[in-house]
């Protein structure tokens, strides 16, 4: 494994969101934000690939705007050991814990999540307001799509919250493999079922609630096929932006009705209600 980390001033939204674009064309297997620095480590399937997304970082962003170093990870428990510090947090009416940190007499329902290379451990801001969003849903009966489940934490919780019929979809072999193992430590199994596959392929039927915890640039570039994945009447649910780029984003969706907008720090999340039928 290989990580790649950057320090620099408090990057504006739009830098951050530009890195998490640019960055995405090397798929790296993790980014983790130092809330406390500005300080990022991405992890790369190999040293190669994360050579070659340092140079091409380089020969976009300013160099007073970000500095770049190798980091090499030696061993296969690196998501381990980056995230092992975290603790069990409460995100509205649900629980989100490591295996290591599981409350013995939870008063709300628990959904334990394995760190790995799965992006979601309730710990970053924009699965938080993803959860609270969700949270504003009656989910009883419905049919969620999770669309980059990463390690599946929304899916659980839209299970938890009572759907019926959740699908978790991601590209990622390695996420769905962590996604696949926290649904059945959670007891999901039987409910959610997981698809290796992206938005420009994917074919499953519409949903009641469509979940994307991406990043600006692939919201508006996969509009078409989110709207296309919801009912009539449904609901879509996005994250993974900067509040600024709401402005991107909202003529991308232009014919959605706007039910919530909400913020933490610098990150920001909307939920969007399906037009009806004719």
């Amino acid at each position: 494994m290989a990580a790649l980390g950057n320090g620099d001033t408090r990057p504006d939204p739009f830098l951050r969101e530009r890195l998490y674009a640019l960055l995405d064309d090397f798929e790296p297997l993790a980014i983790h934000e130092d809330e406390h620095s500005d300080t990022w480590r991405v992890f790369f399937k190999s040293s190669s690939a994360r050579d070659a997304a340092a140079a091409h970082l380089a020969t976009a962003i300013a160099p007073h705007l970000l500095r770049t170093a190798p980091v090499d990870v030696p061993d296969e428990d690196w998501a381990r050991r980056s995230q092992q510090d975290l603790n069990a947090i409460e995100v509205g009416g649900l629980i989100v814990a490591p295996p290591w940190d599981v409350p013995r007499a939870p008063s709300k329902p628990v959904i334990i999540i394995e760190p790995s290379t799965g992006f979601g451990t309730g710990h970053h801001a924009t699965t938080r307001l993803c959860l609270r969003l969700l949270q504003q849903l009656d989910l009883r009966g419905a049919r969620v799509l999770d669309i980059g489940t990463g390690s599946g934490v929304l899916a659980l919780a839209a299970w938890k919250l009572g759907a019926a019929d959740v699908i978790a979809v991601d590209y990622d072999p390695d996420a769905l493999d962590n996604a696949r193992a926290n649904i059945a430590r959670n007891g999901g199994a039987a409910a959610i079922d997981i698809i290796c596959d992206d938005l420009s392929t994917l074919k499953v039927q519409p949903a009641d609630v469509v979940l994307a915890n991406l990043t600006a640039a692939v919201l508006v570039r996969h509009a078409g096929a989110l709207r296309a994945h919801a009912r009539h009447h449904g609901y879509v649910i996005l994250s993974g932006f900067a509040p600024d780029h709401l402005v991107e984003i909202r003529p991308a969706f232009d014919d959605l009705l706007d039910i919530n907008e909400i913020t933490e720090g610098e990150w920001a999340a909307i939920c969007l209600e399906m037009p009806g039928g004719v």
